[in-house]
């Protein structure tokens, strides 16, 4: 009868994982470069549009990070890319 292998002791990935985090704390508020508009529905769009063309999505990870209809017809959205194509 095949015995099955025992699950490997996590304690050790714990504290290193743990001391990682405390060395190196995240790092993900810097980075990206993020910027909020507050514009119009057409403005708005050629904002981004604006944003896609200097910085391509494929070599900056650009996107519309999130986005929200005001009142009237005011869009307000935040871009995100990351700051070098590196």
């Amino acid at each position: 009868m095949a015995r099955i292998p025992a699950a490997p002791p996590l304690e050790g990935l714990r504290r290193q994982i743990a001391r990682h985090r405390r060395e190196k704390p995240t790092r993900s508020d810097r980075l990206f470069v993020r910027e909020t508009f507050r514009l119009e529905r057409s403005a708005a769009r050629a904002k981004a549009r604006e944003w896609f063309e200097t910085w391509p999505k494929a070599a900056y990870w650009t996107e519309v990070e999130s986005w929200r209809q005001l009142d009237g017809d005011e869009i307000e959205f935040t871009m995100r890319r990351l700051p070098s194509a590196d």
